[in-house]
């Protein structure tokens, strides 16, 4: 063990707080996390929204404005788009989904639904 981790894992016990075992706590709440789709969402759109405010920037010529009415479509689109993503990563945040860990183990027993994991005589 490293001398950072074991530095760690005995600051965690001197402040009464268990160590981390990769296991939530009993009374702690396991949420998706990563493998939340919203997760997905806001990082896509955040990217293309970055992607479409820098070239509204750099790229900003008469005639692609003149297509347009006189408005860069590309900034505003990805300041939309970058206000849309930071809407589902607060999303994410004030309401993550639950996995209830009992309801996990009781689907991991019930097999596949057409059966075929069942052992044929």
């Amino acid at each position: 063990m490293s001398t950072a981790s074991h530095a760690s894992d005995s600051a965690g016990q001197a402040s009464g707080k268990p160590a981390s075992s990769g296991e939530p706590a009993a009374g702690q709440k396991q949420t998706a996390g990563a493998y939340d789709v919203r997760t997905v969402i806001s990082g896509l759109i955040g990217f293309y929204g970055i992607v479409l405010t820098v070239v509204g920037i750099v790229d900003n010529s008469e005639s692609d404005r003149a297509k347009t009415g006189d408005v860069n479509a590309n900034l505003w689109a990805g300041i939309v788009m970058i206000v849309v993503a930071l809407a589902f990563a607060l999303w994410l945040k004030l309401r993550p989904v639950v996995v209830d860990p009992a309801a996990l183990e009781k689907q991991a027993g019930e097999g596949t639904s057409d059966g075929s994991d069942q052992a044929t005589p």
